[in-house]
């Protein structure tokens, strides 16, 4: 799915905490009663975890191939930041 279709399920999960009547969402037009939020996030983190969202975890041709191109890389320093650039990294829990 395309980063568009993705941004727009997002704005969808938003647009009933638009702070103007149209439902409009602009930067700083959002309001989330507190006794909901915990409710949203929960929503957000299942969309962006939805592999047809673009939040599924990566193939291991796709690490491979960015491993691969950041081994060039004279530091380690560097080669992390490619990683970074590439890949969202999260700790798992424990």
């Amino acid at each position: 799915m395309s980063s568009e279709a993705g941004n727009e399920k997002i704005l969808d999960l938003l647009r009933p905490y638009a702070a103007n009547w149209s439902g409009t969402l602009k930067r700083g037009d959002v309001v989330i009663p507190s006794e909901e939020l915990s409710q949203l996030v929960e929503q957000l983190a299942a969309l962006l975890a939805d592999p047809a969202t673009g939040g599924a975890e990566a193939s291991e041709i796709e690490v491979f191939e960015v491993l691969r191109a950041a081994s060039r890389s004279a530091s380690l320093q560097t080669q992390a930041a490619k990683l970074r650039q590439a890949f969202l990294i999260q700790r798992r829990p424990r």
